[in-house]
């Protein structure tokens, strides 16, 4: 099972603790505000009251093992940059922070944080890309450079096998998975659509109407397409 920490508990670091542990996660939750550890404790793994600048009670809780650590104090500054600079001493690998600014996060990068996540700005380019189409659902910026994108199948792709489609070689584009709906009759008789999800989707599988597709590409691809399905949806 995958183990988590998030440290600091705003609504930024709340939202992520939660998530993590209705999904199954092993999620350790700490933040200085005992109201707030005692929120959530009842949700995470554990929870602890505690400063985060404080390397000796940090490295207590064996963060070094945790596959990844979200810094969720992005409004102390000063904190999140004592916070990220000690878990890098004690051997944490992989952390992602919120931050406040590009200076903040240039700070954070020096000192070996690889992921710096700028709340304002991820929602913001989301809102954009779901108001040029009405399609998209989902649309997360990935580290990488890529994007992952949930939306409604567009019209024209509605009837063609995925092999038709042939997004790897025309977009560099990844169909990851498909949400479709499915009828089922409960045991009084009566008729119930369910979504389910194919998640290893084949070269023969056909895009119905009202399929959800998770793809996976290139920003630049992974944006022209959601452009041009736009400007053809009428």
């Amino acid at each position: 099972m995958a183990r988590y920490a998030v440290i600091g508990l705003g609504r930024f670091g709340m939202t992520v603790a939660r998530i993590l542990a209705e999904n199954g996660m092993e999620v350790i939750a700490i933040d200085k505000d005992q109201d707030l550890v005692n929120e959530i404790s009842s949700v995470v793994t554990s929870a602890v009251c505690m400063d985060s600048t404080d390397e000796a009670a940090l490295r207590a809780q064996n963060l070094n093992e945790a596959d990844a650590v979200i810094i969720g104090i992005g409004s102390n500054i000063e904190e999140c940059i004592l916070t990220a600079a000690i878990l890098k001493k004690i051997g944490v690998g992989i952390i992602y922070a919120k931050i406040e600014s590009e200076l903040h996060g240039r700070i954070l990068k020096i000192l070996g944080v690889q992921h710096t996540l700028l709340p304002e700005e991820i929602v913001g380019n989301q809102l954009a890309k779901t108001l040029v189409s009405r399609n998209v659902l989902e649309y997360i910026n990935l580290s990488s450079g890529h994007i992952v994108v949930e939306m409604i199948a567009p019209k024209e792709f509605v009837g063609k096998p995925l092999q038709e489609l042939a997004l790897p070689a025309k977009l560099g584009i990844n169909v990851v998975a498909i949400k479709y709906n499915y009828l089922s009759v409960t045991e009084d008789g009566q008729n119930v659509i369910e979504k389910r999800l194919n998640d290893m989707p084949g070269a023969n599988d056909i895009i119905n109407e009202g399929d959800v597709l998770i793809l996976l590409g290139p920003k630049g691809n992974i944006d022209k397409l959601i452009y041009e399905t736009a400007v053809n949806k009428d």
